[in-house]
């Protein structure tokens, strides 16, 4: 059973199952929890959760993580302090059906870094797989009716998400770079150190503004799960599902998020789905399948 729940396509699937639920939490709390606050507050309950897991290894494995700071700063920077925080702020500027969209943009996003920076090279039913799932992306959030797509137009928070995408493709074939031999929990305790650093300004300025949390069992609640699960489990999932499967197949599955979406709208909002979700979910299922079902793939990550 154990060995099941570390197959990293599960992670992946249940990282992306997490985000998912923080999209949803993080819009319906919007009011209450500014986005600068619910970013500082669910990172740091990650980093109580993780630092007991991470400091008996601090002693023995500090020489390792101060000779490669580097990368450990700049991945702290762009997958802890920035790509949340930016995707928070974004959601308060524009419209779902915008910040969903671009957000599906992430795999294709890295695997064009992947082929910039790592050589990283398709081939013809892994693009397939790319496009079929990307279509069934786009059929969900256009909800049926592609021309949708013709009345979305560029906004502010539009390009906040767009710099979020960017930041996490980023992120993820930064995962390459990240230094060998230190304990998972450890890196990601410095990657959240980092990260906290980098917001708590940010937060500050927040606070002086008079954008405050408004204190409440839902506020309360949704904080706590967006650092217990997006925030700690997601990460250790996803980083750990990257290393084995590689950047450009990891991040298909955020293709995922339309998916869980659709789900958890219909079990918490009662809202019922449409013939248009089940085809995109089949097409979204189909595209995975073809690209992390394809033999002789090198990793990237």
């Amino acid at each position: 059973m154990l060995t099941r729940l570390q197959h990293p396509y599960l992670l992946l699937a249940l990282t992306v199952l997490f985000w998912s639920g923080n999209m949803v939490l993080g819009r319906a709390i919007r009011d209450q929890v500014p986005p600068l606050s619910l970013a500082f507050w669910r990172w740091a309950i990650a980093l109580a959760l993780v630092l007991p897991l991470a400091l008996p290894q601090l002693r023995t494995q500090w020489p390792l993580l101060r000779r490669g700071w580097k990368p450990v700063v700049v991945l702290g920077l762009l997958g802890v302090g920035a790509y949340n925080t930016l995707a928070y702020v974004a959601l308060n500027y524009t419209a779902a059906t915008n910040a969903v969209l671009l957000n599906s943009f992430i795999p294709i996003a890295t695997i064009a870094l992947s082929w910039a920076f790592l050589e990283k090279r398709l081939r013809g039913i892994e693009w397939l797989g790319v496009l079929l799932s990307l279509a069934g992306v786009t059929l969900i959030v256009c909800r049926g009716d592609l021309q949708t797509l013709t009345s979305l137009s560029l906004n502010i928070g539009d390009l906040w998400m767009l710099a979020a995408v960017f930041t996490w493709a980023l992120y993820t074939i930064g995962l390459q770079w990240r230094p060998a031999g230190i304990d998972p929990m450890l890196l990601l305790a410095a990657f959240i150190v980092v990260g906290l650093l980098a917001l708590a300004p940010a937060y500050a300025w927040e606070i002086a503004q008079g954008r405050t949390i408004r204190i409440s069992a839902a506020s309360l609640v949704g904080i706590a799960y967006t650092g217990v699960f997006p925030g700690f489990l997601g990460y250790v999932f996803y980083n750990r599902a990257v290393a084995e499967v590689g950047a450009s197949k990891a991040s298909l599955f955020i293709h995922l998020m339309p998916v869980f979406g659709t789900i958890l709208a219909a079990i918490f909002l009662a809202e019922i789905p449409q013939p248009f979700h089940y085809v995109g979910i089949v097409l979204i299922f189909a595209g995975i399948y073809l690209t992390t079902a394809a033999p002789g793939q090198v990793k990237t990550a």
